[in-house]
């Protein structure tokens, strides 16, 4: 799994060189309008988003590697409040990757030109926080979806994924932004 980490961490440096800084709020603030980061690298986005199914354990990487966890696995051994300890981390794990998702490629709490309506500073940060928050959802509906729809990967289909596809994917990302940077002087 560590391709998918690294094609994270790649696809993440792209979103740093766009913002020009490592603070969340200045890549929120560098994706005005619908200049989101994930219209503005694509490649990068999708890289992000499969890296964090990878990351969080979701189908269709979610791999059993036992004879027994193809039976049951934890689902067998637990039950009760240990077996609402897996899914509340599987669930928080999403929430978290959603989260991140939102604010490096979706425009973060900004609701696209929303400050030129000269709404009240109490009314902008209410519309702000469900603007977060539905696009959270969004993504929460996402990977349940995503669940639903896909079968299981093969570990040597999810581990040729990784270095073959997503690693140079994330790389030719983030030259790519590298030079779009240099070019446009952005």
């Amino acid at each position: 799994m560590i391709s998918y980490e690294i094609s994270m961490g790649f696809s993440v440096g792209g979103v740093i060189l766009l913002a020009g800084s490592l603070r969340p709020e200045d890549i929120v603030l560098s994706q005005a309008g619908w200049m989101w980061n994930a219209i503005l690298q694509p490649v990068g986005f999708i890289t992000f988003v499969v890296s964090a199914f990878a990351e969080t354990n979701r189908l269709p990487f979610d791999l059993p590697e036992a004879e027994p966890e193809l039976v049951g696995g934890y689902h067998t051994e637990y039950s009760s409040m240990k077996f609402a300890g897996f899914f509340l981390a599987e669930y928080a794990n999403m929430i978290i990757a959603s989260a991140m998702i939102v604010t490096l490629y979706l425009g973060g709490w900004r609701f696209p030109y929303l400050e030129n309506f000269g709404l009240s500073g109490g009314l902008y940060a209410v519309i702000s926080v469900l603007t977060f928050c539905i696009k959270v959802a969004a993504l929460l509906f996402f990977f349940i979806w995503v669940r639903w729809s896909l079968p299981r990967f093969r570990y040597d289909q999810l581990m040729s994924l990784g270095w073959k596809v997503m690693f140079p994917l994330s790389l030719i990302n983030i030259v790519w932004v590298a030079v779009l940077i240099m070019v446009f002087k952005i």
